[in-house]
């Protein structure tokens, strides 16, 4: 009995001991920097210049659809709006906060939704993009070349499809150019 109560009171303190070693060597351990990855695109990508090594933000939903064939690409204008669009014509929304610390990021927003148009909002801080890369639902991908532009809080149509199209998801290529920026996409009906 004496024994076993002797091993009880070992263990006890071996595990408290390991814990202990755990909850300081985590306190004083330094938070390796971000994995970078080159930009994977197809053959047939419509920008013809090197490809950035980038932070790959997890995708959150699985895509339903994978470019098949790409549009020619789209310059951005980069223009800021005066208005805003009415929220009431809104019928998507999805953002990402982006880290100076990071750099070059990659992140893909899912969309499957229909509309007529794509808008870019900078919420916070400042942010440089590269280019965006829209897909479509049947398998047509729109690039839009950014041009490493940078910009700040305010509205930016990204891309118009008066026609009314369903957008799969949304690629986007992009840095924070301060400390710490938000960026939101929206869809108009």
């Amino acid at each position: 009995m004496k024994r076993s109560g002797a091993l009880v009171l070992m263990v006890m303190l071996g595990f408290q001991a390991v814990a202990g070693a755990a909850a300081a060597s985590s306190l004083g351990q330094r938070r390796r920097p971000p994995r970078r990855t080159v930009v994977v695109v197809q053959k047939s990508w419509p920008l013809h210049r090197p490809l950035r090594h980038v932070v790959v933000r997890p995708v959150r939903v699985a895509f339903r659809v994978h470019p098949v064939r790409f549009l020619p690409a789209v310059a951005w204008a980069g223009l800021v709006v005066a208005t805003a669009p009415h929220r009431d014509l809104l019928i998507w929304e999805d953002g990402e906060t982006l880290s100076g610390a990071e750099d070059w990021t990659e992140f893909t927003l899912n969309c499957d939704n229909s509309g007529r148009r794509l808008w870019l909002e900078v919420v916070a801080g400042r942010v440089q993009f590269d280019w965006a890369e829209i897909v479509f639902e049947n398998g047509d991908a729109q690039v839009v070349d950014m041009n490493e532009w940078e910009r700040g809080p305010g509205h930016y149509e990204m891309l118009n499809f008066t026609d009314g199209r369903r957008v799969d998801h949304v690629r986007v290529i992009a840095r924070a150019a301060s400390d710490q920026a938000r960026v939101v996409l929206k869809m108009e009906k």
